[in-house]
């Protein structure tokens, strides 16, 4: 009980709700041993022939370790684990490889460093080795997240995802520590992949003006980690992603075997990702007026055609919402239409709403002249010079995805 009101202190001053809530999951836990011990104590298991068994092992004190044993440190790396513990994704986020438009080259060195090696051991004997450090750089919106996603679900190992605050304590030296525990609970789980996005955000440049001392420390650590693991030939793959590789340290970029760059996407991959966020959703478009749309987005990035096509799906809506006729279909349910349209009723959204009809209005197919509207308001996110930035950093340091 005494241990139990030590946590109790503790919880008024943790600030960080993952770390927050493994502790009242402890607190509850060893109160109700707490209280058990009690309930066998109080019925006298203290004196009668039960002495001998487990109650009486529970309810003997424990020696309080001294200084220096493991005690202190065994609570302190608990606590540790109980954050970074969240950071492993324990549902796989449904992306397939097919998923992913364009980058072969970078999918398939993927796929030799996660798939293979898994699922085919005997092929990695010898010399041969599967990579063990990738560098994911490029544009904003090219799909260098996307991509983790995909090797999270095709990946039959463990996927720690990673951000600056799972690794950054307010505490004298307990980022290094997370940074450590980190690679040590990746190893106990191999294989398995670490995950850090916007890897530029904890490893940037060192002896900067503005550098922290923390900071200092969390790169420093994780470049011991990394070389260890290269070394050690741990079952444990590090991914990590950046839209400033130039920003990086130059000692952490050479821990990247591999430094893949995700350019925009070409003609047939923007084809593909019209198609992919399309789905099923209905719509009247051909083969002809897809390949219209990737002739007519270039410098478009992934994710600005994602915003693309979900802006056209609410146009459909906005017609169903604004037209003054609407008419029925042999199945009875209710579309909107043009004043000419055969059938044509003049009425409203609202006005068959109130007649109880709201569920049998349906808005009509998507059509190319939707995409037209949206793309003669829509502009790229990414700038020439962002793209001449990268590609000279691909001339320099990296390889083409």
């Amino acid at each position: 009980m005494n241990a139990l009101e030590y946590f109790r202190t503790h919880l008024k001053y943790e600030k960080n709700p993952k770390i927050k809530e493994a502790i009242t999951q402890k607190f509850t836990e060893y109160l109700r041993r707490a209280e058990e011990i009690r309930s066998v104590l109080d019925d006298g298991g203290g004196s009668g022939p039960a002495a001998d068994g487990d109650a009486a092992v529970a309810a003997r004190p424990k020696t309080k370790p001294k200084d220096g044993e493991r005690g202190g440190d065994d609570t302190d790396q608990a606590k540790l684990r109980a954050g970074l513990t969240s950071a492993i994704i324990t549902e796989k986020p449904n992306v397939k490889w097919n998923d992913v438009a364009g980058l072969e080259s970078a999918k398939q060195a993927l796929q030799e460093a996660v798939i293979l090696p898994v699922k085919f051991p005997q092929f990695f004997t010898g010399k041969r080795r599967p990579w063990r450090a990738f560098l994911l750089y490029g544009p904003p919106g090219t799909g260098k997240s996307y991509l983790a996603k995909a090797v999270a679900t095709e990946a039959e190992s463990t996927f720690f995802s990673i951000s600056s605050s799972d690794l950054v304590s307010k505490w004298m030296g307990e980022s290094e520590k997370l940074v450590a525990n980190l690679f040590q609970m990746a190893r106990e789980n191999a294989p398995s992949i670490i995950f850090v996005d916007e890897i530029d955000s904890l490893c940037g440049q060192r002896g900067e003006g503005n550098e922290s001392e923390a900071s200092r420390r969390i790169k420093t650590e994780l470049l011991v980690q990394m070389q260890g693991v290269g070394n050690n030939d741990q079952k444990v793959l590090v991914l990590a992603a950046t839209n400033t590789p130039y920003a990086l340290d130059q000692a952490i970029r050479r821990r990247f075997d591999k430094r893949i760059y995700i350019p925009l996407p070409d003609v047939k991959a923007r084809q593909h990702m019209f198609k992919v966020h399309l789905g099923d959703t209905p719509h009247n478009l051909r083969e002809s007026d897809f390949e219209y749309l990737a002739r007519h987005t270039e410098g478009f990035s992934g994710s600005d055609i994602a915003v693309c096509v979900k802006d056209v799906l609410f146009e459909p809506v906005r017609k169903a919402q604004d037209a003054m006729h609407f008419y029925k279909t042999s199945n009875g349910m209710w579309l909107p239409c043009e004043p000419r349209h055969p059938g044509a009723i003049q009425t409203t959204l609202q006005d068959l709403a109130a007649e109880g009809l709201a569920d049998k209005i349906l808005p009509p197919p998507i059509a190319r002249a939707d995409f037209d509207k949206v793309l003669a308001r829509q502009r790229p996110t990414v700038s020439k010079a962002d793209l001449e930035v990268h590609e000279r950093f691909t001339k320099e340091f990296g390889e083409e995805g």
